[in-house]
């Protein structure tokens, strides 16, 4: 049970980072919001990406794993269709500059909003396990 707990807090709260670091990412609503998509994110995790993972088993064999990114692109769509009040949608990324790097305007699209926000799901979820294993 504390497991579950943990799982479902880890969800709500890069949820709440997600909204903070991606603009098309938006979540209305209070607090009952993220721990309503926490909880679906934990059984959309839990019981429908083994089998997502079960069927698409050939093609993450041959692209080497990396359509493993659309399975979460797939769950992560779903969470927005079951949560009215979580949205992923297209934005405008106005650029950066950062020690003579410069990233340009980009406009990202719908899909590629999903594919951003699934690697920076799986980024902030990966780090908050690491930071508590013990």
């Amino acid at each position: 049970m504390k497991t579950v707990l943990r799982s479902i807090f880890f969800y709500s709260f890069s949820l709440f980072l997600l909204t903070q670091i991606m603009q098309g990412v938006r979540v209305s609503g209070d607090i009952t919001s993220y721990i309503l998509g926490g909880f679906l994110l934990f059984i959309l995790f839990t019981i429908l990406r083994p089998i997502l993972n079960i069927i698409s088993f050939p093609f993450n064999l041959v692209t080497l794993g990396m359509f493993s990114f659309l399975v979460n692109v797939i769950i992560l769509y779903i969470l927005t269709i079951f949560v009215a009040n979580i949205s992923i949608t297209s934005f405008l990324f106005k650029g950066l500059s950062f020690a003579g790097f410069t990233i340009p305007k980009v406009f990202i699209s719908t899909f590629f909003a999903y594919v951003l926000a699934s690697f920076f799901l799986s980024a902030i979820i990966g780090f908050l396990t690491w930071i508590t294993k013990k």
